[in-house]
């Protein structure tokens, strides 16, 4: 009903939580486990052949390749620099949002237990009436208060116009809700997409070194070849790396918001059943009923 679409303490509860918010994380830290291992064993496989660490890096000398991230950037050139600020920059904003969404969307401050339990409980019971109804909402600065106010406003309308209501103020908190969601979800989408570009650049490059040099000098440069195309491809890792992480961060948070607001439409479902005009009526009938048994009694 809120929304038209289907969405320090220490000890056991802070492992708890601990868990939770590293849950998403967990497939990818298997695969780099598993990747791990696969390095192991083409590690253990190769260990057999006679080579050592001073020819191995004197190998990698001769083809140029770089063996440090200060040589990769100065290697890549330009176009290091150039893809390092904004694979930078989408990192601290994913950090940054993923951290944020992660402390405003806690159960404890969108619905409360203590301020929902309470109110539907003086509800039901008759104890409150428009104004203190409205002044517990506005002392609890909660996206369900919020939702709540909006339906007490309508008090004594008919359940359709305190239902609308409800609506009205339910989608304004999902909003709030879903903010900075979408921050997450370009930054999933655009980094793969810079990591592909870097790639295709520097493999144009590669290609272009390679030609420049002439028909005579190329048949000796296949393996100038590959370490061309090995670094550019070191971009698109890069963009996946980031991306992968923050699409799985951007899953689990609009997977909390539909369940958040499930709840939000349940309670808020109670409060039409006890402040709508059927409601009120069908409560003083009760009312009239109770006292006339007991004056008869």
């Amino acid at each position: 009903m809120i929304a038209n679409r289907p969405g320090n303490r220490f000890g056991l509860a802070g492992l708890a939580c601990v868990f939770r918010i590293c849950r998403p994380l967990l497939p990818v830290v298997v695969l780099i486990g598993i990747g791990g291992m696969l390095i192991a064993q083409d590690g253990a496989a190769t260990g057999n052949t006679p080579t050592t660490p001073t020819t191995a890096a004197s190998d990698a000398d001769a083809l140029g390749m770089p063996t440090d991230p200060v040589s990769i950037m100065k290697t890549l050139g330009w176009m290091g620099w150039v893809f390092l600020v904004p694979f930078v920059g989408a990192t601290l904003i994913a950090l940054w949002f993923t951290v944020e969404r992660l402390v405003v969307l806690k159960r404890s401050r969108v619905i409360p237990k203590p301020f929902v339990e309470r109110f539907l409980e003086h509800l039901r019971q008759g104890k409150l009436d428009r104004n203190s109804s409205l002044k517990l909402c506005e002392q609890s600065d909660s996206p369900i208060a919020a939702v709540f106010a909006h339906g007490v406003r309508k008090w004594g309308k008919s359940s359709v116009e305190v239902e609308q209501a409800i609506i009205d103020g339910g989608e304004r908190q999902v909003s709030e809700l879903r903010a900075h969601l979408r921050v997450l979800n370009g930054v999933a989408t655009v980094t793969p997409l810079m990591g592909l570009l870097g790639t295709v650049l520097g493999m144009i490059q590669a290609f272009n070194d390679i030609a420049s040099t002439g028909p005579a000098a190329s048949a000796g440069k296949t393996e100038q070849l590959a370490v061309g195309i090995s670094l550019a491809l070191l971009t698109t890792a890069c963009g996946l790396m980031i991306a992968i992480p923050t699409l799985i961060m951007y899953m689990f948070l609009s997977g909390r918001v539909d369940a958040l607001v499930m709840e939000m439409d349940y309670l808020a479902q109670n409060v039409v059943q006890s402040i709508s005009a059927e409601a009120l009526a069908e409560r003083r009938k009760r009312g009239s009923t109770s006292r006339s048994s007991r004056a008869v009694g």
